[in-house]
């Protein structure tokens, strides 16, 4: 298989070596290959986190055959510190808050009001956008794989899973590329399942595990969305 690999030098000073994905399709093919037992199957169905989780989740759906949906997550940016989150909203009314940044920031409940607010106005937008006429697909009593490009902090998943379980699946399993070891080990213990490609030490950002770690835009999405509606075209 074509991998990408890079040396970096860790905290106890040793030389390492971190497999990266060529970019975010290449991550898709490469997690489809830990979930062939669900191929085909009508009782699962795939949630990409957008907008980077969808490219990734495409070609999960292709491989697999089942079905892809959008799950609509916002991050509750810090004013002033926008590279912090401090929690995020999903569709359902979910609200999940790191209570570490909110108290070592003194972010007071008026800001998470404000911030949290405006949104759901783009959350529902988004929803409208990315979804046009095509209906939101059944989670209850269905196997839930839930996928980004990577997780950091974890929060923005972690809001995820808690408005997927308040819709009664039968499983919940979070499938991403790379993400901080600590991170993904705690995610673990909230799902049936978690599956982490990789754990680069020290973690950077997401971006570091791709060679090719593109912006998204929205019509990509939408185009990658139909596309997967319409299997004749895949």
């Amino acid at each position: 298989m074509y991998k990408i690999v890079t040396l970096i030098i860790n905290k106890e000073g040793e030389l390492q070596l971190m497999v990266l994905f060529r970019d975010r399709s290449d991550a898709g093919r490469r997690i489809a290959e830990e979930f062939s037992e669900y191929s085909g199957r009508s009782d699962v169905l795939l949630l990409a986190l957008p907008k980077g989780g969808v490219p990734v989740a495409f070609e999960v759906a292709k491989k697999l055959g089942i079905k892809l949906d959008v799950f609509i997550i916002r991050k509750l940016k810090v004013p002033g510190h926008e590279e912090v989150a401090m929690g995020a909203i999903a569709s359902g009314g979910v609200r999940v808050l790191d209570m570490n940044i909110m108290k070592n920031l003194h972010i007071q409940d008026n800001t998470i009001a404000t911030v949290a607010a405006t949104e759901q106005e783009e959350l529902q937008r988004k929803e409208r956008l990315y979804r046009k006429d095509r209906p939101e697909q059944d989670i209850e009593g269905k196997t839930i794989i839930l996928i980004d490009d990577g997780i950091t902090t974890g929060v923005t998943m972690n809001a995820a899973v808690s408005a997927v379980k308040a819709r009664k699946p039968s499983g919940i399993i979070v499938a991403i590329p790379t993400g901080p070891f600590d991170v993904c080990e705690r995610l673990s213990k909230k799902v049936d399942n978690a599956i982490c490609l990789t754990n680069p030490e020290p973690f950077y950002a997401v971006s570091a595990s791709y060679a090719d770690f593109f912006q998204i835009t929205d019509k990509e999405v939408c185009d990658l969305l139909e596309k997967s509606s319409d299997p004749g075209t895949h």
